[in-house]
């Protein structure tokens, strides 16, 4: 790191941010009260909370957003006439999947081979660091130049939109010349990055029956139709013969124009097993940043453990659509859903549920804000050159910040670059990747507000 204060500054703070993300790790914050305690996610919030109240933030409040869950707001005035920035992170988590295949507990936050593993360690706990980091090394610099407004959401991985709903019906909550969303990542890990565009998202969970109840397979199997087999029938239609997403009247071949994702290196980031080839046509960076992708979430149907030889009645999968900017999700979301029900074969029941939905978003790279974050970024990442990318992924609150607030300009960065695992099991953080972005932050910061790195 350079010898810029501020860089100096953060690099003092490393060790109680390390202690701090260890704190905020340890909530089971999953935001599916079915799986996890709400008293977890209460847990984090109130600690998020408490930490912006110490910084000085005024107005903390724990807000009770439509959909059950809460989400963290507070305010920190800077100097009169000051630009206002909007700094975005989630505090909830996705469930830790498999906890046997983590090499150490999921909600420990433990250092290994130079990063810190855990649960939220980059997808975004460590986000609500990097925006603390920024603000303390500003702070300890001769201040804060700008007025700060720092939303943290409580369900951003359920899509189930409870701060995209709260913003809507209290529109000058978030209001901001500049928000920066800290749930992104860099291209890679040393690479300064900006995401420009974010695929949107629907959920459809789909139930298939046909039986009054299981039968068994030796005396009707053969003529008695089978649920599960009319599901999967229904889930390989919506893939073509090399695996492209194919939804009856979505279009698939859009392209990227921008940075370019090299096969190979995809197959490391991804851990493709040798010999298994990648789905789809097109560039990597069409597949994923540019065209829809469906993917099976999951499936309820009997384990192998203990299953029985019977024919069964009734099978439910949830399935996920990536939808690419330009795409408006609702009119998607009626196509995947017409598309399971004209191709249930044999004339099963079927029955189509919408669970969640966000829309694709695209930035605006050309505004002064970029600029400021290309200058800040210059100065975490000697030698380096900011680039743009798109993300897979789908932040739904984006596009409700950009409704509400059409003058805002929109940046998006993170922790989330590909060693980081997120939604995976062994999820990680560089620290050296914390320790840039808040650098990088907190000059844009200064940069914005008209002063020099």
């Amino acid at each position: 790191m350079s010898s810029n204060p501020v860089a100096v500054t953060v690099a003092s703070l490393m060790p109680r941010a390390k202690e701090e993300l260890t704190e905020l790790v340890a909530f089971k914050s999953v935001a599916d009260f079915d799986q996890f305690p709400r008293e977890e996610s209460e847990g984090a919030a109130r600690w998020i909370a408490d930490a912006l109240t110490a910084e000085g933030f005024r107005d903390v409040a724990l807000l009770d957003t439509p959909d059950g869950t809460q989400s963290v707001y507070g305010y920190l005035p800077g100097p009169e006439g000051a630009k206002t920035v909007l700094l975005y992170a989630h505090f909830d988590v996705q469930p830790p999947l498999d906890e046997a295949g983590w090499t150490t507990p999921p909600f420990e936050l433990t250092e290994r081979d130079g990063r810190w593993y855990g649960r939220g360690a980059a997808d975004c706990k460590g986000g609500v660091i990097m925006h603390l980091l920024a603000l303390r090394a500003l702070k300890a610099n001769g201040g804060v130049p700008v007025n700060v407004k720092i939303i943290v959401e409580g369900s951003e991985e359920q899509g189930t939109g409870g701060l995209e709903r709260y913003a809507e019906e209290h529109p000058d909550l978030l209001t901001a010349d500049t928000i920066v969303i800290g749930d992104a990542g860099n291209f890679r890990a040393g690479l300064p990055t900006v995401t420009t565009t974010l695929r949107g998202m629907t959920l459809v969970r789909v139930r298939i029956d046909t039986l009054e109840g299981n039968l068994h397979s030796g005396q009707f199997g053969g003529a008695a139709p089978d649920a599960l087999a009319a599901l999967v029938r229904v889930l390989d239609s919506l893939r073509a013969e090399d695996g492209s997403t194919t939804v009856d009247g979505l279009s698939g071949d859009s392209a990227w124009e921008g940075i370019q994702y090299e096969e190979q290196q995809f197959r490391k980031d991804a851990k493709v097993l040798d010999g298994v080839e990648l789905i789809g046509s097109g560039t990597v960076a069409d597949r994923i940043w540019a065209r829809p992708a469906v993917t099976v979430l999951g499936i309820d149907c009997p384990p192998v453990v203990g299953a029985t030889p019977s024919v069964q009645a009734s099978a439910r999968a949830l399935i996920s659509l990536r939808v690419p900017p330009g795409m408006d999700a609702a009119k998607a979301t009626e196509l995947l859903r017409a598309h399971v029900e004209s191709h249930t074969p044999w004339g099963a029941r079927v029955t189509t549920e919408q669970i969640g939905q966000g829309q694709a978003f695209r930035a605006d790279p050309a505004s002064p804000a970029y600029q400021a974050m290309a200058d800040a970024m210059a100065v975490a990442y000697p030698g380096q050159e900011m680039q743009y990318a798109g993300q897979g992924g789908s932040i739904p609150l984006c596009n409700t910040l950009a409704a509400l607030y059409p003058k805002a300009e929109i940046l998006l960065i993170g922790l989330s670059e590909p060693e980081a695992r997120i939604h995976a099991v062994n999820e990680s953080v560089s620290p050296d990747e914390l320790e840039r972005l808040s650098v990088a932050e907190a000059l844009f910061l200064r940069n914005y507000a008209g002063g020099a790195a």
